[in-house]
């Protein structure tokens, strides 16, 4: 491989600036969830789609929304009840009177960034109008397949403690986002923050005001994700991702390990990391950082297990802890 050129140094420490000013931005509107935006700009490094799992009033649709605004990109959100139907998010043939004629009217789905607010709320039917549009980026109505936008990105929601009236994502979908991001309560400073910006006038339904603004868009982006693509993956490295996965199948804990297909996301999401931390190479550390929220929704646990208060992210920080670390 060729040594890069000052150029391509240039542009992809301009990429990665833009990158760390769009986290800068959305924290102008959310306090206290570090975590959740940088798995955000990882998942648009890595083009990935993102379960965001929270109790509400906790900022998750804020987020999301604050995201598009710091980003030049188009979005709609949908929110996902029961009687939804995947016409409804996909689009559907319409029939014009004038010409006899049906013509296909895109739906939501023809976007940048969907924002599908409480995803489990509604039918597994409908949920899985998302999968081809989530995997192959495109949309089958009536037999043609229709491309959408680059770049795609789907931000789900969903509220982990109420499950009435909810219907549990299938493993099929679940594997399709490649990061399940946790939206916790926030510290008491943060919380006195928010209180604070409140009370100074803030509003979460006009980011403008807030001061949000475009700092990237799709040519910062795609700079972004050819420099992540050179970020170098030594043997042991690779060798490190596929013992972590293969430790999940064996553990007694677990019905359902993680799959190749997780494999492969944990090596995306850590090559991304590797490069919005400033190197060309991915390490261990890089692994671990991304391990729980990239795998934590690809692992099923025993019934037993369950009951013993095991969860999978004590699972995963259980193998990450016993699996031999490269030196």
């Amino acid at each position: 491989m060729s040594a890069p050129t000052p150029e391509t140094l240039t542009g992809s420490d301009s990429a990665r600036a833009s990158l760390e000013a769009l986290r800068t931005e959305i924290g102008k509107a959310v306090v206290g969830q570090d975590p959740a935006v940088t798995g955000l700009v990882v998942a648009l490094l890595c083009k990935g789609h993102v379960l965001l799992e929270g109790v509400p009033g906790v900022a998750k649709t804020l987020l999301v929304r604050a995201l598009a605004s710091a980003l030049e990109l188009d979005t709609k959100r949908v929110q996902f009840t029961p009687d939804l139907m995947p016409s409804d998010i996909t689009g559907s043939l319409v029939y014009d009177a004038r010409t006899a004629e049906f013509s296909f009217q895109p739906g939501p789905v023809f976007t940048n960034l969907l924002l599908a607010d409480e995803i489990n709320r509604t039918p597994p039917k409908t949920q899985s109008s998302l999968l081809e549009a989530m995997e192959e980026r495109q949309v089958t109505v009536d037999g043609t397949p229709r491309p959408l936008p680059e770049p795609f990105l789907v931000a789900a929601t969903q509220n982990p403690v109420e499950y009435e009236g909810t219907y549990p994502l299938p493993e099929a979908q679940l594997d399709r986002f490649l990061l399940k991001l946790t939206v916790p309560l926030p510290s008491r400073e943060d919380e006195i923050n928010v209180l604070t910006r409140h009370a100074q006038g803030f509003n979460p339904r006009d980011l403008k005001a807030a001061g949000v603004r475009p700092v990237a868009g799709p040519a910062e982006l795609e700079a972004a994700r050819e420099a992540v693509a050179k970020v170098a993956v030594s043997a042991e490295i690779a060798g490190y991702l596929v013992d972590i996965c293969r430790a999940t199948r064996e553990s007694p804990s677990l019905t359902l390990g993680v799959s190749p297909r997780g494999a492969t996301a944990l090596l995306s999401t850590a090559r991304a990391w590797a490069w919005l931390t400033g190197r060309d190479y991915v390490t261990p550390d890089d692994v671990k950082a991304l391990a729980l929220p990239t795998l934590r929704h690809r692992i099923q646990l025993r019934p037993e297990a369950e009951m013993e208060g095991v969860t999978p992210d004590s699972v995963l920080n259980s193998i990450l802890a016993h699996v031999p670390v490269p030196r």
